[in-house]
């Protein structure tokens, strides 16, 4: 789509969230962003197909935002025309005991895309400086030595916390994952009208929870806390982008076009060349087969 520049979208250096805009429409009707989508979402798969054939790099798509931001929808329609076996989608939510059971990243690297596959993780290893930053008690949980109390949570542990973030995505960048993260740009108000339609409407009833307003209650702490995570882990091998998300369908467009524009710049993700045995011997496989009807 020659509409998106992902460029602008990206996090390349210091940015503020209010500096950027919550909305996006590139000019276009819902039935035209659909129909882009559509096309993209189709280029996406032929890529997933190649690169699993290619078979060395594995997609890692983090999907962050605050409650309704629209991660859930946008998995379904971005990723539905991919081979379903090529896409795994994680979501991962308040830790079980056997995850606090070992270090806060262990329950994201058994997640990690096969090389040839795509990983979509709907809220990923930052809920750890994002959840964990607003809520520091929850951080007792994990049960790290020389954390006893929600006063040993100071400034350094959050620093360390985004270190070995960054060491977490070098590492795994370095060994073929390729690492695109989105942050789902909403608006308060907009939070607030999609938060009326889950009472209005009786077949979204299910989705409302009150804990959404508590959290909503600190919508600013959030924001903050979004700010400095992007801003402390954007890099160019995991580079952050933040997606205008009021209006979902553009946002999803948005997503998609970052993906194959990024990907495609991967020229070395071929599929691989027959044996020339094999390929000097293609018309005599074709006979046998042929003669199978005879």
């Amino acid at each position: 789509m020659d509409k998106i520049d992902s460029t602008s979208f990206l996090v390349d250096a210091q940015t503020t969230l209010t500096s950027r805009s919550t909305y996006e429409d590139f000019g276009l009707t819902n039935k035209e962003l659909k129909k882009e989508l559509e096309k993209t979402s189709k280029q996406l798969a032929e890529f997933q197909d190649t690169l699993y054939a290619h078979g060395k790099y594995g997609v890692l798509v983090c999907l962050q935002g605050m409650d309704t931001a629209g991660k859930d929808s946008l998995i379904r329609e971005v990723f539905k025309e991919l081979n379903a076996r090529g896409v795994e989608v994680h979501s991962f939510k308040v830790p079980t005991k056997l995850e606090l059971d070992h270090d806060y990243l262990w329950r994201h690297y058994i997640a990690l895309p096969a090389r040839g596959k795509f990983s979509v993780f709907n809220r990923t290893h930052y809920e750890n400086v994002l959840v964990t930053k607003v809520h520091p008690q929850y951080i007792l949980g994990e049960n790290i030595p020389g954390i006893n109390s929600v006063e040993d949570i100071d400034d350094a542990f959050w620093e360390k916390r985004y270190r070995q973030i960054n060491d977490f995505e070098r590492h795994i960048a370095e060994n073929g994952t390729l690492i695109f993260k989105f942050f789902l740009h909403l608006s308060k108000e907009e939070q607030r009208q999609r938060l009326l339609r889950r009472l209005e409407l009786r077949e979204k009833n299910w989705k409302f929870s009150p804990s959404d307003l508590k959290e909503r209650q600190l919508w600013d702490k959030y924001q903050v806390c979004y700010e400095q995570a992007i801003n402390n882990t954007s890099k160019p091998h995991a580079p952050w982008y933040v997606v205008p998300a009021d209006n979902k369908k553009a946002a999803r467009v948005i997503v998609a076009e970052i993906l194959l524009q990024s990907l495609k710049k991967y020229k070395d993700v071929k599929e691989p060349e027959l044996d020339d045995e094999i390929k000097a011997n293609l018309e005599i496989f074709k006979q046998q087969l042929e003669k199978e009807n005879e």
